[in-house]
């Protein structure tokens, strides 16, 4: 029987907020329908940043040495990736681009024409949060910035997206709002 893996990034300094309470959630639907969840916490990892210097082109990894092995390692195990990354500056946090800037190497091969995808076969969900309201988040482009940042990173990589789910005015919410559940177990069937 094959273990189904499933590698669950929060890209949030905030471990009790409301983009860490969306990954929760998903990740225990995720293990109610079988799914081996692995964690990790961007913000508590040692990645430095990407130098630029293209080795991992051809190594298909950094050749920095730090975390950035244990995360490819889980990537290129895993059949699905949850990504939770709050919205800053209608884009992500530094360490998420950081760790896509990281991945280059991982996640596609350079040809002549458009790159070509190394992640092919796993399935991605986004999750995201914004303080700014609806409708502004998307008039204004806030919540779409980062859900654009992150999915751009995942299609490149060849992966099939099973959900984008956003929670706007975070700021003021409690809880979750049962909209924002529905949205999570509607993907995580």
């Amino acid at each position: 029987m094959n273990e189904k893996v499933l590698l669950a990034i929060l890209g949030s300094p905030h471990v009790n907020g409301t983009t860490a309470t969306m990954l929760d959630y998903a990740i225990h639907k995720a293990e109610k329908i079988g799914y081996n969840v692995t964690r990790i916490n961007l913000y508590e990892k040692n990645l430095s940043y990407c130098t630029g210097c293209r080795a991992c082109m051809n190594t298909q990894t950094c050749i920095q040495k730090d975390d950035i092995q244990e995360i490819v390692m889980w990537l290129q195990k895993c059949q699905m990736v949850l990504l939770a990354a709050p919205v800053y500056w209608a884009n992500i946090p530094a360490p998420v681009k950081n760790l896509f800037d990281r991945l280059l190497g991982t996640a596609m091969e350079e040809t002549s024409t458009f790159p070509k995808p190394r992640l092919r076969g796993k399935k991605y969900m986004l999750l995201t949060s914004c303080n700014t309201p609806s409708p502004l988040s998307w008039i204004f482009g806030q919540s779409s910035g980062a859900i654009r940042s992150m999915d751009e990173f995942f299609k490149t990589a060849g992966m099939k997206p099973i959900g984008k789910i956003v929670c706007t005015g975070a700021s003021n919410k409690k809880e979750l709002p049962k909209q924002t559940i529905k949205k999570i177990e509607r993907c995580m069937k």
